[in-house]
């Protein structure tokens, strides 16, 4: 019976003594070392400020306007018997071109009364100067050593003939004067912003017949303020002449898909300050801009809305950096000598498509972060990986 109990238990105590010696071995054994994982450091890029001589720009905003624009109404009244085809909205015209024509019978028909009125105060001219002669000679005949009165030789007469034909001569002009107007042109090239009128309407004097405008150059108002007349040493009430023709401006716009330039120099300031806005407002015009002054074949448009960028005349010390390091207006991360990144609020002078111009908050030599930074928080640490080249 003992020994059915010892052959039932030896395989327990076999796996139990198993068991046990794994369990000392288990402890026995060195614990595996843990790993600390690396903190991974974010990799930026920067560029070094730059303390520099610099002419600051101003930059401002304008609505392009035409320097001669009229409501164009005729001289003379009239049935309208054709209009050219330029005499239409955003049509071209030279100057001379007739853009309307009106019915000018009656206008003919004055200028050969006139002729006639003309040609009989000649007549009358021609026989009171001969009866003059005539009564002068026989007043010589009798008195041969007297000199007539003005009366006695009908000098009266001669100056009433002179004075008529004067005055045909001048209804003459008139008359050849209103028929010249029944044919309507403009001494300059423009185009046509609004046309009222068609053939067969008939027009007086107080007609409008459309809005017209010169193109030999356009104008746009910019306002600044006295900071920025400064940089462009602008006087209150300056006026472009031969020694001074005015700072030139460059005028951008979007057009389409694309960004267009035109060149224009500014010709005068107001020598008044705006009640409202308290700011000056400088003029600058652009010289035929459906023309030679057009960017890339599109003219500065009246109407247009357009930014303004002039260079300042004023030199001074400042730090220029690449557009990309400003953030938000006034921002900019630094690196600092501990590869830690500071944000800083700065001064902007100026900024442009390339660069920007501070005043302070960054100094000479300083790494300025030029890439994108998610979650940028103050004192972090990074990795600047490289170094750009200065602007």
């Amino acid at each position: 019976m003992n020994n059915k109990y010892l052959k039932a238990a030896a395989p327990v105590v076999v796996l139990a003594l198993g068991f046990g010696v794994v369990q000392i071995m288990s402890a026995s054994k060195p614990a595996p070392e843990k790993k600390e994982e690396e903190q991974r450091l974010v990799s930026l890029m920067y560029s070094e400020a730059r303390e520099q001589a610099v002419h600051l720009a101003v930059s401002t905003q304008g609505e392009v306007r035409a320097h001669t624009e009229i409501d164009l109404t005729p001289e003379v009244s009239g049935r309208i018997v054709a209009i050219s085809d330029n005499f239409a909205e955003g049509a071209g015209f030279e100057p001379g071109e007739t853009l309307i024509r009106l019915d000018d019978a009656d206008y003919q028909l004055a200028v050969a009364r006139a002729k006639a009125g003309v040609e009989q105060a000649e007549v009358l001219l021609l026989q009171a100067r001969a009866a003059a002669g005539i009564k002068r000679q026989q007043w010589l005949d009798l008195n041969p050593n007297r000199e007539p009165t003005p009366l006695q030789v009908n000098q009266p007469q001669v100056e009433e003939a002179e004075a008529n034909l004067s005055s045909a001569q001048a209804e003459l002009a008139n008359a050849e004067r209103n028929l010249a107007r029944t044919r309507i042109k403009l001494p300059y090239r423009g185009r046509v912003a609004l046309r009222n009128v068609g053939v067969g309407q008939y027009v007086t004097a107080s007609t409008t017949l459309g809005r017209v405008f010169a193109t030999d150059r356009v104008e746009v108002r910019l306002p600044l303020t006295d900071t920025q007349l400064q940089e462009l040493s602008l006087p209150m009430g300056f006026v472009a002449g031969k020694k001074n023709p005015g700072p030139q401006v460059t005028l951008s716009a979007q057009v389409g898909s694309r960004q267009h330039q035109w060149q224009g120099r500014i010709v005068r300031t107001q020598a008044a300050i705006d009640q409202q806005t308290r700011q000056i407002y400088a003029v600058a015009e652009v010289s035929d801009p459906y023309g030679k002054g057009a960017s890339d074949g599109v003219p500065l448009a009246v109407g247009l809305f357009v930014t303004a960028e002039a260079e300042g005349v004023q030199e001074r010390q400042a730090v220029v950096m690449p557009r990309e390091a400003l953030r938000n207006a006034d921002k900019v991360y630094v690196v600092n000598k501990d590869n830690r990144l500071d944000i800083r609020t700065v001064d902007v002078l100026s900024t442009s498509e390339n660069r920007v111009v501070v005043a302070a908050g960054v100094t000479d030599g300083e790494r300025v972060v030029t890439s994108a930074v998610a979650n940028a928080v103050d004192g972090m640490e990074v990795q600047p990986i490289t170094h750009l080249a200065r602007n």
